[in-house]
């Protein structure tokens, strides 16, 4: 027999505006606006915050007119946001990447990074802004491409403090997938990661 709180656990919330409650199968997968499939209690990656669980939809009328939201719980800071239904392909929400994907990853640590690249992009306000650009389309490579290119730099010269922040935001964003999609201890992906950036900083030592 299925108790009350297994029931409650798996019945996927909608909150309309009015407190009436309109109720999904747990689990249930949905599209909307064109959007990919997604579930309540599913993972996902918002573009340079991190990744959130899809707590619920909720409906809100405003002026008239009722909009869809998820409501996204950040799994490693105290926040929750509200998203447009609609927008979740504008603002780039995505499912958390393939363990392929994150096998690419450590192959691109274990690659060398052009120094010509480096000497010519002395200027921090144009990098920053390239560096920002590749955040928001939130994609795991392009984390990647700021991370190990930052900690390159700081093998020629003591970061400023905007790069060390980025690079810190950096890391912290591929730990926290890879540690999900890999199921594996946080510290031990920071140690792959650091570890694959040092031998690749030893190889480029060797090479010189």
């Amino acid at each position: 027999m299925v108790s009350q709180k297994s029931i409650q656990k798996n019945i996927f919330r909608v909150i309309l505006s009015h407190e009436r409650v309109r109720s999904f199968s747990y689990g249930k997968s949905f599209t909307m606006g064109g959007v990919s499939m997604f579930s309540l209690d599913e993972k996902v990656v918002y573009p340079g915050h991190g990744v959130a669980k899809i707590n619920c939809i909720v409906e809100k009328t405003i002026g008239g007119k009722t909009t869809s939201f998820f409501e996204l719980k950040f799994l490693n800071k105290d926040m929750t946001i509200l998203v447009p239904t609609q927008n979740f392909s504008a603002v780039g929400i995505r499912h958390l990447s393939s363990p392929d994907a994150v096998d690419n990853i450590f192959k691109m640590l274990s690659e060398p990074i052009d120094t010509k690249s480096y000497e010519t992009a002395s200027n921090w306000n144009k990098r920053n802004k390239e560096y920002q650009s590749k955040l928001r389309t939130g994609k795991l490579d392009e984390i990647c491409e700021i991370y190990r290119y930052l900690n390159r730099i700081s093998e020629h010269k003591e970061l400023s403090f905007g790069e060390k922040n980025l690079l810190g935001q950096t890391e912290s964003l591929l730990v926290e997938e890879i540690s999900l999609v890999s199921d594996i201890a946080k510290d031990v992906a920071v140690e792959q990661l650091r570890t694959l950036i040092h031998n690749n900083s030893q190889k480029s030592v060797m090479n010189t």
